[in-house]
This record gives C-alpha cells, structure tokens and sequence, in this order.
C-alpha cells in the first residue's frame, strides 16, 4: 500500500473518530435541552442527556480505537514492498 493511500486511510479513521465521538455526545445533550424547553420535562432530562452523550462519545471513542488497533495490525502483517521470502 503506497504512502498516499496509508495517509488517505489514517485521515478518514481520525474524521470518523471526531464524528463518533462529538455527534452522540451533541445529539443527547441537544435532545435533553429539547425536550426540557418545549415539553417542560424537568432539569433531570438535560443531565440524562449528558450522561447518554458521555456514554454514547465512550462507546464511539472504543470502537474507533478498536479498528484503529486493527488496521495498524495489518499493516503490521503485511511484508514490505520487495520482501523476498526464502525458507
């Protein structure tokens, strides 16, 4: 695998890892303010929302190190361009 495309992978893997981890953690919190500024639910909605955006950031902050982990494994795998294997 050329530089370029190793690059190009490493990019993606960091632009799904800030979307993993900013958009559950914003979608909660903006759910929990809804649903207290127009339902008129309590202030516990808004701390509910915190907790699951927090949960929701950690469990996308696993998975994203997890293929991470995985994809730097591979390229680990993979003899170098050129290896000649002689037993």
């Amino acid at each position: 695998m050329s530089g370029y495309v190793k690059a190009l992978r490493y990019l993606v893997w960091l632009t799904q890892l800030g979307l993993s981890v900013a958009v559950p953690l914003a979608g909660f919190i903006l759910l929990g303010v809804w649903l207290h500024n127009s339902r008129g639910w309590g202030g516990w909605t808004v701390a509910v929302g915190i907790l699951l955006g927090i949960l929701g950031a950690a469990g996308g902050l696993y998975n994203s190190f997890k293929t991470l982990n995985q994809m730097l494994k591979q390229d680990e795998d993979k003899p170098p361009k050129g290896y000649n294997h002689h037993e």
